[in-house]
């Protein structure tokens, strides 16, 4: 398995979500945990290595793009985990959850920089009066 971040690493999540997949099939939901958190700990690498090695999305948008539907496939599997799991196990994958929609959001954000530099301060249309 390549680095997380690598430009040749498109695929690093799928042997987490495989073997959360084994150990959920088997009832070991502490496993399940564990092996989320290390994905998201491996998100964050990636994405720091990702800002570090380059630095500009605009550049390197593909490299973004991999890593950002990297997150949005392991934010969908945590949600599915959520539902089967039992409720002592929970709090720790919403964490995991709310963590990797906090890096997806990121690098939506990079990936697609806002034109304007303050939504707020835009004025509002005038309204017509009858």
């Amino acid at each position: 398995m390549r680095q997380p971040g690598s430009r040749h690493s498109t695929n690093w999540g799928l042997a987490e979500f495989e073997s959360a997949t084994k150990a959920g099939q088997a009832g070991d939901y502490t496993t399940v945990g564990f092996i989320f958190e290390k994905y998201r700990d491996n998100v964050r690498t990636a994405f720091e290595l990702l800002r570090k090695e380059e630095p500009d999305p605009d550049r390197h948008g593909n490299s973004y793009r991999q890593l950002e539907l990297q997150v949005r496939r392991g934010v969908r599997e945590v949600e599915e985990t959520l539902v089967v799991v039992p409720d002592p196990v929970r709090p720790p994958l919403q964490i995991v959850r709310q963590d990797l929609i906090s890096f997806d959001d990121e690098l939506i954000r990079l990936l697609f920089p806002r034109r304007t530099k303050d939504l707020q301060k835009v004025p509002s249309p005038p309204e017509a009066k009858p």
